[in-house]
């Protein structure tokens, strides 16, 4: 039984603000705050670039879908890791516990803002697979899971904040 328990979950490329914003917009709503990596990490006492490098990206992905799945809240913003649109069971769960809000960033902002760090973030990233690839394959899903987009091309976390905060007013 699905019951919209009036969460905001964020979802979007990794740098594109979630965590940042998120943290805002709860502040701003009189919400919670959840952030789901730090969860993973705590859980898994390791970083996520640590966890990634010594069990792997499908590994992750299932221990990121388990952590999702199990997550449960009221009146929280959730902000997700950039790679929780390829766990369906986690992505239903999070929608069943509120509206989904997809931070859009082009390519060129996402590219900038990872350019040094990208390696040490604890990006799932396929072997070979460059960033441009990556954007490409996941763009489509957060669209997909997306009950709201925020367009955060020029826009400060201001605006972003924002719109998260009127959305869920509306909601």
């Amino acid at each position: 039984m699905e019951q919209n328990l009036g969460n905001i979950i964020l979802i979007g490329m990794p740098a594109c603000g979630k965590s940042t914003a998120g943290v805002l917009a709860a502040k701003a709503l009189g919400f919670g705050f959840i952030d789901s990596d730090l969860i993973i990490q705590t859980k898994e006492k390791r970083l996520l670039s640590d966890l990634l490098q010594e069990r792997g990206e499908q590994a992750f992905i299932e221990i990121e879908n388990a952590v999702n799945a199990s997550l449960w809240a009221e009146r929280c913003v959730i902000s997700t890791g950039g790679s929780v649109v390829y766990c369906e069971e986690a992505m239903a769960h999070l929608k069943s516990l509120g509206k989904v809000i997809y931070l859009k960033l082009s390519y060129g902002e996402i590219e900038k803002r990872l350019k040094n760090v990208l390696n040490n973030r604890g990006v799932v990233i396929k072997e070979g697979q460059n960033l441009r690839a990556l954007y490409d394959e996941r763009t489509p899903l957060y669209e997909k899971y997306a009950d709201f987009t925020v367009d955060c091309e020029n826009h400060g976390v201001e605006d972003t904040v924002s719109a998260i905060y009127n959305y869920a007013l509306n909601q």
